[in-house]
């Protein structure tokens, strides 16, 4: 069960890749407008989609994600082998707190990348001849089967936070720290654009957890009403982790002087966006969380 819920959080990410590579070759190649800073296509009708600033910001949130899930699903991967191979009792706990994140926030997430591909076709998005209505549905399967995401939200906050006391939980936070303390300080523009952001999310993931620990015995509705919210939150702390990494690994080839000067500026560029626009939402889901479950379960049943 476990391995194939890994792998249905890797057909999340697939589906989003692929829509996106679509979505960006129709915005490269359909006309439509002018773009409102300069004409950019002069000889013809129109200027293609991709000048617009909207079409450009649904772009960069399918780029950002599917590149920072490609990067944690490997990431994965890594611990999965270190479990099996070196018998790595820490990589094992890890991975076992993981799965419901990898499940249940790449198949969410990947929905919502393969609907904004298909938004970026319009209404030749939604027939079949371009093929886009396929991808959502198979998409959105995944968020269902394999155990519904609801449920490994529930796995998570449920099981995964208490396992072995603790423990995988509080290990995560310190390599998140350990990172972040070997990190910040060496460059000022890579700490304002990747480490402040990821410290700010990492923080506000553990006064989830902590919500929950001084709340959810009380009244285990408090939990449970938030697990969706924080299982999105780790989710975006995990991508977040990946593109700190990222940008880390893409400035050091710079410096050292690499040839491929391109790749690694829109590296950065898309690691920046992430941190800047998808990051943040963080701070929304631990509202969400705070708020309590007297909201969520003020309704009689008979009055829904």
């Amino acid at each position: 069960m476990n391995e194939a819920r890994l792998g249905v959080g890797m057909q999340g990410l697939a589906q989003a890749e692929v829509a996106y590579q679509n979505a960006l070759e129709y915005a490269k190649d359909r006309l439509q407008g002018r773009d409102v800073t300069g004409t950019k296509n002069p000889d013809g009708p129109a200027d293609p989609l991709i000048v617009h600033p909207d079409i450009r910001r649904s772009l960069m949130d399918q780029k950002s994600f599917a590149e920072g899930a490609r990067a944690f699903v490997l990431w994965g991967a890594q611990m999965i082998d270190a479990a099996h191979r070196k018998d790595d009792k820490s990589a094992d706990g890890l991975i076992s707190l993981l799965t419901p994140v990898i499940k249940g926030f790449l198949t969410d997430q990947g929905y919502d990348m393969t609907i904004k591909a298909q938004q970026v076709y319009g209404g030749h998005g939604y027939i079949e001849e371009w093929g886009m209505s396929q991808f959502t549905r198979d998409a959105r399967i995944a968020m269902i089967y394999e155990g519904a995401n609801g449920v490994q939200a529930l796995d998570l906050v449920g099981r995964k936070l208490a396992q072995d006391g603790g423990k995988h939980v509080m290990a995560f936070f310190e390599l998140v720290k350990t990172f972040i303390g070997e990190n910040k300080g060496q460059d000022d523009a890579y700490d304002r654009d990747f480490i402040d952001p990821l410290k700010a999310a990492s923080k506000d993931l553990q006064e989830a957890g902590m919500y929950f620990m001084q709340n959810g015995m009380t009244n285990p509705n408090n939990a449970l009403a938030g697990s969706n919210d924080f299982m999105h939150m780790f989710g975006h702390v995990c991508l977040g982790l990946m593109w700190a990494m990222m940008g880390k690994a893409a400035n050091a080839a710079l410096a050292g002087g690499s040839t491929d000067v391109e790749f690694y500026n829109t590296k950065l560029a898309t690691g920046r966006y992430y941190m800047a626009r998808q990051l943040p939402a963080t701070s929304l889901h631990l509202t969400r969380i705070k708020s309590g479950a007297d909201t969520v379960m003020a309704l009689e049943a008979a009055n829904f």
